[in-house]
């Protein structure tokens, strides 16, 4: 491979005049043996620009990233490139001291590369990576321990996410540096500097990768977990460097010595949290190292734990990071009896002097609310951020302690009362008060004696609050509120107050949290108080109009909710503002994604979903309002034209969902141009979106038939997706599944109409049979397709089937897969597949005189498998009449929540929670395995791919199977008696008694028929008689 030009190319590569050109002459000559070796000597050469370096590694990082692994050939496709073996092993003896030679920026790239690497190679090709690492940990060379510590960290991320089986590998290689990792972890705590701090960082990183799915008992023993647990506290109780501390608070978190405590703090968490603390660990078989580790090492890390909120108290600087998980471990261990007796003595101070402040409204948070409350809304609303958040962290400790250990709540209102009624409070204790007692809204409402103060501590100590000078004291207001909203008021004017606080705030405040706020407590309100609705009603079109900026201005996601609240709410009301409200939400949408930046691509998102799911509410309510459709169609139509011509992947499933709502009642000409651009989503990037695309197809085929028949397009459209996911092997059977269900679709819903397709759907569902198939739910799904075939029309079936061949098989396909279809019987499950089963088999046996040769020959297993059916078709029918009973029952016998379910427990030895939870993990541990036989599938009432109805399924349906089943079966008896015999002459008594009350039902069901057809068209008709006024009773 010439250097000097590949050199050439890849500076080429950066200049956006010659990027192209030099893009396409590389792809030419990236195929060619040598060049991914030579590509790896460019990067690592020094006397190279480190630009065209750059270019090179990023070139070869997506090169083995997609062509390292060997792949097989799809479907009627060329095998796919992949690196050559010689090139591969060329590159597995240099790269690791490419990684120990490079710089950071190249490093990082190299270790990517590393990482693809040894996820195809480890341990197979690629055995001795092990003792290399290991060779370069025992090193003298610091750098060199760098590059062996990044390199096994890639290591051991390979096997993050694989079950704990897979991982023999992993653990044998970490059995040997484990031990080696210790002795430099050892080593360097007592040196500060940085780039010793930066290798225990690394080592501990990947100390939490080995644990952080699962723990390797094997591997950690109790002694080897003691030692790395006295690193760990370590490294918790050392003071950073003084020069850390001069640092702004800021940085300080983003330095190596913060960072590393947040490992370290890490660890720790989850190992307990996990594995360590009983009664909530992941599987039964951490129950003993549980016990030993809650008994063993509670006593040392809450003594570590408690120095660092000590600190925190004393306003000493601990990062959020840090202060955030000891408080999770704090949480967890509230839990347990023997860390409550250490944590006991400490709560109080805790609660008053490390969560209440951190409850409090901050000067961080003022200085944000001030400068741009756009971002406080943001972040406060943010759930990543309430994830990582101290703030958080501290709510959850206060309610776990609260909700678990006696006199921990009584305590804790009485501070908080002490705050609220000392005039020397200033609003932000009020505020941090206020908070805590909120955080406890569920716990009070659950006590009696606390439930019935909680209207006059509202009146109180809230109320006043919407008349604060403070911005955030009125959002506060808001907030309890809405954690209070389902208590009972007792005096309607402290409900009317509270509403129309709520509504001034929402209408009339200037500052944008405090509108926010107030958004969200009227969906709560409206939630839990009947007469809110009605209190509210005449102020819905100022409500909704004012949500609608609040949306637009803060792209605030929890918005949408509220809007959706009010639109389900108030129809009526919404009905004429539906198309002003569309509109205003589609221009918001546009707004949103044209302002996304790789920054703010999460939040945008969220928002812009939202709008999405809040445009679909309206098209459900409105679903009923042709005109206005109409007019919501126009709007909603421009909004999925963006998302589907630009390709914006993250909302297909949102998009998809606009467009099975514009087609349940009716296809327009413009939907059905939407039709196209679908497809040709579904090949460009669309694949994995094919059970989201699925109901918006299935509306295209029968809610407007004739015009899916009308183009022949459209039915090539349809089978190409099918054929398309059907031949392709990483599709998933649950994908199959649904492509050979929409071409069952198709066949029962155009039934006499696609004549032409019966050869092509039978052939593609066949051919899939001859693979691996896995579950039984794809076999009877193809089979399904070949049944609806059948009674589509049973001599072009035959035709196609005769037709066909199986390769080393003297059998006729007709045979084989009658002889299939019968031996599944019992895995046809629901109402839908069981009928068209029935459906299937009465076709059969109808054909008297001149019968499919395979017929004669399973004669004798037709009528039991149809009892089967049949049987199954009672449960499920009963099941769901039984279903359709439910609602009502549920809402009459829905049974008061005990108001004191959670009774503060009050034996510091035993948490019932816990017992229950044990017990809980039991049970599913010890059936985990055994679902499959545990589930009794024959009582399914209904399968997922029901809810594809056809023709069969509707109401109305003239077709009733058992009425079918019986008048075929008397028409053989009296035209074809040998026949008859054939299929009913070696039933046994029992069956013969089905087959009776089958008969029986039959009449039943064509009775109930019939007087339904006759209600349909006004009733039973009786003639007008003129009755007698006077009898003679004595002639």
């Amino acid at each position: 491979m010439n250097h000097q030009k590949l050199v050439e190319l890849l500076q080429a590569t950066i200049d956006p005049n010659n990027r192209q050109n030099a893009e396409d002459e590389l792809k030419q000559v990236h195929k060619i043996i040598g060049f991914a070796p030579a590509l790896l000597q460019i990067v690592m050469s020094d006397e190279i620009g480190l630009p065209i370096r750059q270019a090179g590694v990023i070139y070869i990082k997506n090169m083995i990233g997609q062509n390292w692994q060997e792949r097989e050939a799809s479907h009627d496709e060329p095998l796919p490139f992949h690196i050559h073996e010689k090139d591969r092993a060329a590159i597995r003896d240099n790269i690791i001291d490419a990684i120990m030679a490079a710089p950071d920026i190249l490093r990082v790239q190299l270790c990517v590369c590393m990482g693809s690497i040894l996820k195809h190679d480890f341990p197979g090709r690629w055995p001795t990576v092990a003792e290399k690492i290991r060779i370069y940990l025992q090193s003298d060379n610091p750098q060199a321990w760098t590059g062996g510590l990044m390199v096994l960290y890639q290591l051991v991320k390979n096997y993050e996410y694989k079950k704990v089986s897979e991982c023999g590998p992993r653990d044998e290689a970490m059995s040997l540096f484990l031990p080696v990792m210790y002795e430099r972890m050892v080593q360097l705590l007592p040196d500060p500097s940085e780039w010793s701090v930066v290798i225990q960082k690394l080592t501990l990183k990947i100390f939490y990768a080995v644990v952080q799915y699962s723990y390797p008992l094997n591997l950690i023993n109790k002694d080897m977990l003691a030692q790395w647990l006295a690193i760990f506290l370590t490294i918790l109780d050392q003071p950073v460097p003084e020069h850390v501390n001069q640092e702004d608070e800021d940085d300080r978190c983003d330095m190596v010595w913060w960072k590393i405590k947040k490992w370290a703090i890490h660890i720790l968490d989850r190992v307990f949290e996990r594995y360590g603390s009983p009664g909530h660990v992941i599987s039964k078989e951490y129950e003993k190292f549980a016990d030993y580790y809650l008994k063993t090492h509670s006593a040392p890390v809450l003594k570590v734990l408690l120095k660092i909120l000590d600190e925190n108290r004393r306003k000493v600087f601990v990062a959020p990071r840090v202060l955030q998980q000891t408080l999770n471990y704090m949480n967890q261990s509230v839990k347990h009896a023997v860390c409550w007796n250490i944590l006991k003595p400490h709560m109080q101070a805790v609660i008053q002097e490390v969560l209440f402040p951190l409850m409090c409204h901050t000067d961080s948070d003022d200085e944000l609310w001030q400068e741009d409350p756009y971002e406080y809304v943001r972040l406060k609303f943010d759930v990543f951020e309430e994830f990582l958040s101290p703030v958080t962290a501290a709510q959850t400790l206060l309610h776990t302690a609260a909700s678990k250990r006696k006199q921990i709540l009584p305590s804790t209102l009485q501070f908080c009362v002490t705050v609220l009624a000392n005039p020397q409070s200033n609003p932000r204790n009020k505020d941090g008060a206020l908070h805590m007692i909120g955080s406890l809204s569920d716990v009070l409402m659950k006590k009696k004696s606390y439930k019935d103060q909680v209207e006059t501590m509202l009146v109180s100590h809230v109320y006043p609050e919407f008349n604060s000078t403070e911005g955030y004291m009125r959002a506060r207001a808001c907030w309890v509120l809405h954690s209070f909203a389902e208590v009972k008021f007792k005096d309607d004017q402290t409900l009317l107050q509270a509403v129309e606080f709520i509504h001034r705030c929402l209408k009339t405040d200037k500052e944008i949290p405090v509108k926010v706020e107030a958004a969200i407590a009227v969906q709560s309100l409206i939630d839990y108080q009947d007469k809110v609705k009605t209190i509210l009603e005449p102020h819905v079109a100022p409500l909704i109009e004012e949500l609608l900026n609040l949306i637009r201005a803060t792209e605030n996601d929890d918005l949408n909710g509220v809007i959706q609240k009010l639109i389900c709410e108030y129809t009526d009301q919404v009905t004429t503002l539906s198309v002003q409200i569309t509109q205003h939400l589609a221009e918001t949408f546009s707004k949103v994604i044209e302002g996304e930046t790789e920054d703010n691509m999460d939040d945008k998102a969220m928002t812009a979903m939202g709008i999405l799911n809040t445009i679909e509410t309206i098209l459900s309510v409105m679903e009923d309002h042709k005109e206005i459709m109409v007019q919501l169609e126009a709007i909603v139509l421009n909004v999925v034209g963006v998302i589907l011509q630009r390709n914006i992947m993250e909302f297909y499933e949102e998009v998809l969902s606009l467009v099975y709502s514009l087609t349940c009642t009716n296809v327009s000409p413009h939907m059905w141009q939407v039709f196209q651009l679908i497809y040709e989503m579904f090949k460009q990037d669309g694949f994995d979106y094919f059970t989201d695309i699925m109901p918006a197809l299935h509306n295209y085929i029968t809610v407007d038939t004739p015009s899916f028949l009308s183009d022949s397009r459209h039915l090539e459209v349809i089978y190409d997706i099918c054929k398309t996911v059907l031949t392709n092997p990483d599709s998933g059977e649950d994908f199959e599944c649904h492509a050979a269900k929409l071409l069952e679709v198709i066949l029962l819903q155009c039934k006499g109409q696609v004549d032409q397709c019966i050869p092509t759907f039978v052939q593609l569902v066949l051919e899939r049979l001859t693979r691996e198939v896995r579950t039984s739910e794809l076999r009877t799904m193809c089979l399904q397709v070949v049944v609806a075939s059948l009674y589509y029309n049973p001599q072009l079936l035959f035709t196609t089937l005769d037709s066909a061949a199986i390769p080393n098989s003297n059998q006729s396909v007709t045979g084989q897969f009658i002889s299939q279809w019968l031996m599944d019987t019992d895995s046809f499950l629901g109402l839908h597949d069981r009928k068209v089963c029935v459906l299937g088999l009465c076709t059969l046996i109808s054909s008297i005189g001149q019968r499919h040769a395979a017929i004669n020959g399973c004669a004798q297993q037709i009528v039991p498998s149809l009892l089967l059916l049949f049987s199954g078709l009672k449960r499920a029918y009963a099941t769901r009449a039984a279903a359709e009973n439910a609602d009502s029952d549920d809402s009459d016998g829905e049974a008061e929540e005990s108001e004191d379910e959670e009774a503060l427990d009050s034996d510091e030895d035993h948490i019932d929670d816990e017992v229950h939870l044990h017990d809980l993990n039991n049970g599913v541990d010890d059936d985990a395995d055994d679902d499959d036989d545990d589930e009794d599938d024959e009582f399914l009432d209904e399968t997922p791919l029901e809810t594809y109805t056809t023709p069969l399924d509707l109401d109305d349906c003239v077709v009733d199977e058992y009425i079918i089943f019986k008048d075929i079966l008397l028409n053989v008896q009296s035209n074809d008696p040998e026949w008859y015999t054939c299929l009913i002459g070696h039933l046994n008594e029992e069956q013969q008694n089905e087959l009776t009350d089958i008969m029986k039902l039959a009449d039943q069901r064509k009775a109930a028929a019939e007087s339904k057809r006759i209600e349909k068209t006004g009733g039973y008709q009786f003639n007008q008689i003129t009755v007698p006024m006077n009898f003679n009773f004595g002639q």
